[in-house]
């Protein structure tokens, strides 16, 4: 069963575009219904922000991941979603671990996004972004050796120049968002902007987007809820220390489809 549930949206601008009408069960969402179901906000006036978005999934019981991987609590249509918001994003910023552990490939150039992104005045794909303190990557992974796009790499102003050289002499761009070892999550944001990358698109891991929730940087969360139970000791979405106060975020729309439900949720 294919069912929207919209969401009234009763807080301030900026806000994303509404979700698509209701469509016949028998077919699925076109990539045009789900690109607007899914939008950037409008930029504002003057110098436009920065938007972060993350999209997880998570089992009944919590669990982000099965045997270390995200895929067997997937499903197809939250696999079209994931390629939506690539589709949409500037850039997809994502852990060194989750890198290594999803098998992670350079984002490539869909047909079905070329006019929305060029009247957006972004590039044929986006940019993948992977966060790491020590640099310790596959540097002949395709990711490094053959991206649309060059790979960016976040890590901090300590980090060994050895390695640092390895990865800009792999064809990455090294970009500096930390005093330390590590990256600064606000500081990785705005890194970001100044890359002229405001469309922000975070796919994990866990603990990274902890960080990002612990640094009040997260605008809005694209949840798929998968109807299993898998019990064991999974990560959840977002690890990491618990912050003072809990963030509260605004549904803005719901998707439901074979049990499996799609959230869109806003910083209040």
């Amino acid at each position: 069963m294919r069912r929207l549930f919209p969401v009234t949206d009763q807080t301030p601008a900026p806000t994303p575009a509404p979700p698509p009408a209701p469509t016949p069960e028998d077919r699925e969402w076109s990539l045009d219904e789900l690109a607007e179901a899914y939008a950037y906000p409008d930029p504002a006036p003057g110098e436009p922000r920065p938007w972060l978005r993350a999209n997880m999934v998570s089992t009944l019981d919590g669990a982000a991941q099965h045997d270390g991987r995200s895929q067997p609590i997937s499903t197809a249509t939250d696999m079209r979603i994931f390629g939506t918001l690539r589709g949409l994003a500037d850039v997809v910023v994502v852990g060194a671990e989750t890198v290594r552990q999803e098998g992670y490939r350079p984002a490539r150039a869909r047909a079905e996004f070329t006019g929305r992104r060029e009247a957006a005045g972004q590039g044929p794909a986006p940019a993948i972004a992977v966060v790491t303190a020590s640099l310790d990557l596959d540097l002949s992974l395709p990711l490094f050796t053959s991206p649309l796009v060059p790979t960016l790499v976040l890590t901090g102003a300590a980090a060994a120049p050895d390695r640092v050289a390895a990865a800009e002499k792999a064809g990455a761009r090294v970009v500096i968002a930390g005093d330390g070892m590590g990256v600064d999550p606000a500081r990785a944001v705005a890194a970001l902007a100044e890359l002229g990358h405001t469309r922000l698109l975070t796919e994990g891991g866990p603990r990274m987007l902890g960080q990002f929730v612990a640094a009040g940087v997260l605008d809005e969360l694209c949840l798929t809820v998968s109807p299993m139970l898998t019990a064991g000791d999974a990560q959840r979405i977002a690890g990491g220390p618990s912050i003072p106060v809990p963030q509260r975020f605004a549904l803005v729309s719901l998707l439901e489809e074979g049990g499996f439900l799609f959230g869109r949720y806003r910083r209040s």
